[in-house]
């Protein structure tokens, strides 16, 4: 059950009309982050197969990139004077991405269940940074538009290792 402490704010002298929202949004942002990271190591720890290897060292390259995402986006969330919705269960609660292929098993199911929620959160970055920029904070669009940049990267490695 969420405290007080998440509808409080904080003096920010950052001049932003409509942090609330912006705020609301990072935080949604906040809690696929966390999802991904351990789904991420989910199939880091389960993937089994040929490409055993490759893929095991593969998710555990891109499971860190949500941990930064997580950050970059938190740290935003305070300057703008928010509470980070941070815990693994705030983050259970308020996700935007579909729940892990828990029965994914070789690396090519493992891939496509990370491709599909991956390609989810990409989606959805790429609206907040619409969301942000029309809201006037080019700074939060900025962050989310190199969230982006790294999430394509990260969907273009893995959906290399499942096309012909």
């Amino acid at each position: 059950m969420p405290t007080a402490t998440h509808e409080k704010t904080f003096k920010s002298s950052i001049a932003i009309p409509e942090k609330a929202q912006i705020i609301e949004i990072l935080n949604k942002r906040l809690a696929d982050s966390t999802d991904l990271k351990t789904q991420t190591k989910h199939a880091h720890w389960n993937v089994k197969g040929k490409d055993f290897i490759q893929l095991h060292e593969l998710f555990d390259s891109i499971a860190p990139h949500f941990d930064e995402y997580a950050d970059l986006i938190a740290e935003r969330v305070a300057q703008l004077g928010g509470v980070a919705k941070g815990t693994l269960r705030e983050a259970a609660g308020a996700t935007s991405i579909p729940e892990y292929d828990l029965s994914a098993v070789d690396g090519p199911e493992h891939v496509k269940a990370l491709v599909k929620n991956i390609a989810k959160f990409a989606a959805l970055v790429r609206e907040a940074i619409d969301q942000t920029d029309e809201l006037g904070d080019k700074d939060t669009a900025d962050i989310f538009t190199e969230v982006s940049r790294q999430t394509d990267k990260d969907l273009w490695f893995l959906e290399a290792h499942i096309q012909a």
